[in-house]
């Protein structure tokens, strides 16, 4: 397989507590990548130091074989990264058509705008609400609408936070068939998440973090097989 986005020994802290301590991480292209852990695991933080929203304190980012560590997020999303933080981010007073079309304008010509618009309304499920504001949508929509701002980009990595916060069971599954169909066609996905039900919906491949440190890993029925797994999501471990 092809290594499309390595960490090596990628470390972080702040001030005397180390967040992030070596973790050695390898994303596969066309594969759908989980990194799950409970609270103060420093997923979230992981995930910044990859995006560039997070300056490393050691280690190294690579990306398409490019060291990317003292890259700035934007200059990341230029080679081929797209990011979907937990929070939406869309445009709320601009029509649901609009914010697909403030994403796409710099990444398809003016000729096949539309055409692309349509064509993300539909995978997003919202071809009806086009015209609507976006605030106006439910938490679950607007958490769509962002995906497909990120897919406008047309990424090589689609890296997401939390892509279920906030969702219903029902809004959770239809992400997950989402991110399948996104795989399928050959999109590779690195999702931080903490849903389990979702996980097991979606992982091909799964990273465990405790404490800072890569604490296992493997295919979902590895990771869910693993006693130690199962006890640090008990909460018999200290949460921080």
């Amino acid at each position: 397989m092809t290594v499309l986005l390595e960490t090596r020994r990628l470390s972080k802290r702040f001030g005397g507590h180390a967040a992030v301590s070596n973790v050695d991480l390898t994303v596969n292209a066309g594969e759908i990548h989980c990194l799950i852990g409970p609270n103060g695991a420093g997923k979230s933080t992981l995930f910044k130091l990859i995006v560039g929203l997070h300056g490393v304190t050691a280690g190294q980012v690579t990306f398409q074989g490019v060291d990317v560590t003292r890259h700035r997020p934007f200059e990341r999303v230029k080679l081929g990264m797209s990011i979907k933080m937990q929070a939406p981010g869309v445009f709320k007073e601009l029509p649901v058509r609009q914010n697909l079309r403030i994403a796409l304008q710099h990444h398809v010509q003016p000729s096949q705008l539309t055409a692309e618009e349509d064509r993300l309304l539909e995978l997003l499920g919202l071809t009806t609400d086009a015209g609507r504001p976006a605030g106006v949508l439910a938490h679950g929509q607007q958490q769509w609408l962002e995906i497909g701002m990120a897919l406008a980009l047309k990424p090589t990595l689609l890296l997401m936070d939390e892509p279920t916060a906030g969702l219903s069971p029902e809004e959770t599954y239809i992400t997950g068939e989402l991110m399948k169909k996104l795989n399928s066609e050959g999109m590779t996905v690195l999702v931080v998440e903490h849903d389990m039900a979702f996980i097991r919906q979606i992982a091909q491949r799964v990273t465990v973090l405790h404490f800072g440190e890569v604490f296992a890993g493997g295919t979902i029925g590895d990771v869910i097989a693993d006693p130690r797994v199962a006890e640090i999501y008990l909460g018999k471990t200290r949460d921080y």
